[in-house]
């Protein structure tokens, strides 16, 4: 699983979730941290719809963190300020970098979280769809 996915999984699954598969590697492994939780700005990346070229929209505040685990680095960025949450990230993806036996059972649950987001998505449409204005039935 990319890292990217995985991420999103992560930070807008169930917050419980990160924090499970984080304690999983803290209780085999050490991990030193490397930078420590700390809060930034950074860019966010828009495309214009209509020339379909790049600007920056604004600033977003971060979190970051980076640890070591197995010679292995992993970074941890999520927005706003959540200094655990970051480094819960980041031993995950120190985890998957260093390919530890622990990630291959992973999957299923991240997939299974990311199902249950995409549930959610669609409950959350259709209430959204339900409310939906007919503006040519207006006009009788």
């Amino acid at each position: 699983m990319r890292r990217r996915r995985r991420s999103e999984i992560l930070v807008q699954a169930n917050p419980n979730l990160a924090a499970s598969l984080a304690n999983d590697i803290k209780q085999t492994y050490t991990y030193k941290e490397i930078v420590v939780p700390r809060h930034g700005l950074t860019m966010v990346k828009m495309r214009e719809s209509a020339q379909k070229s790049l600007f920056y929209i604004g600033e977003v505040l971060v979190t970051e963190a980076k640890v070591e685990i197995q010679g292995e680095i992993g970074i941890g960025i999520i927005q706003g300020m959540h200094d655990e949450v970051a480094t819960q990230l980041a031993i995950i993806d120190a985890a998957y970098n260093a390919q530890l036996p622990e990630t291959l059972s992973w999957t299923d649950t991240l997939e299974a979280a990311e199902a249950e987001i995409n549930r959610k998505k669609i409950r959350q449409q259709a209430e959204l769809m339900e409310t939906k204005v007919n503006f040519e039935t207006m006009d009788v």
